[in-house]
C-alpha cells in the first residue's frame, strides 16, 4: 500500500489540512499505517499535482491561511481501483522473533528484558485500543457503513495487540523456566 491511499482514506472520511491529517494519523490510521508529518504534507503536495486530491486556501485570523484538501473524482477513482485490486497476505517479520531464535547466542538477560519491553509496549497499545472501542464505538450502537469499518479496524488491531502480548508472555514464561539451553 502506498501512503496515497492510506492519506485518500483519510480524506474520503473527512477533509482537512496538511497539518490535521497528520494529527489524524498520530491519533488513528497512524496505528495501521505509519507516516512522518514530512511524508505526508509531500505526498499530499504530489497527489495534488496528480489530481487526486484539491486543495482550497483558507484565510485564519493571525496566522497564516491553510490549505484544506478533499478528495477529488479521480482520486475518488484511484481509491476505488485499489481497494479492487487483489493484496498479497502479509508475513510475519519481525526483528524480536528472530532475535529470539538466536537466543542461546547472546545475553538471556538482555533478551528477557527486551521481550519485557516489547510486550509492555504491546500492552499499552491493547489498553488505547480497547479505550478508543469503548469512548467510540459504545456496544449500544448500531454500527453500519464507514463506523463500522473503523470498528472492524480496531477490533482486528485489538486481536493483533492481545496476541502479541500473550505470545510475549508465553516466551517469557518459557524462557524463564528454561534452566539448561539446548545446544542443538
Amino acid at each position: 500500500m502506498a501512503l496515497e491511499h492510506a492519506i485518500l482514506v483519510s480524506l474520503s472520511e473527512q477533509s482537512g489540512s496538511g497539518y490535521e491529517l497528520a494529527r489524524r494519523f498520530d491519533k488513528s490510521i497512524g496505528f495501521f499505517w505509519s507516516a512522518t508529518h514530512q511524508q505526508i504534507y509531500r505526498v499530499l503536495k504530489r497527489m495534488d499535482d496528480a489530481g487526486w486530491v484539491t486543495g482550497e486556501s483558507i484565510a485564519q485570523d493571525g496566522r497564516p491561511d491553510k490549505k484544506v484538501y478533499r478528495v477529488s473524482s479521480s482520486g475518488r477513482a484511484e481509491l476505488a481501483r485499489w481497494i479492487d485490486e487483489p493484496t498479497e497476505p502479509g508475513h510475519l517479520r519481525n526483528e524480536l522473533a528472530v532475535k529470539i531464535r538466536g537466543a542461546s547466542y547472546g545475553d538471556m538477560a538482555s533478551l528477557l528484558a527486551e521481550v519485557r519491553r516489547h510486550r509492555d509496549e504491546h500492552a499499552a497499545r491493547l489498553d488505547l485500543y480497547r479505550r478508543i472501542a469503548q469512548n467510540d464505538f459504545p456496544e449500544s450502537r448500531r454500527r453500519t457503513g464507514r463506523v463500522l469499518h473503523q470498528y472492524l479496524v480496531l477490533r482486528g488491531g485489538i486481536r493483533v495487540e492481545q496476541g502479541f502480548t500473550d505470545w510475549c508472555n508465553e516466551v517469557l514464561d518459557a524462557l524463564t523456566d528454561d534452566a539448561s539451553p539446548e545446544t542443538s
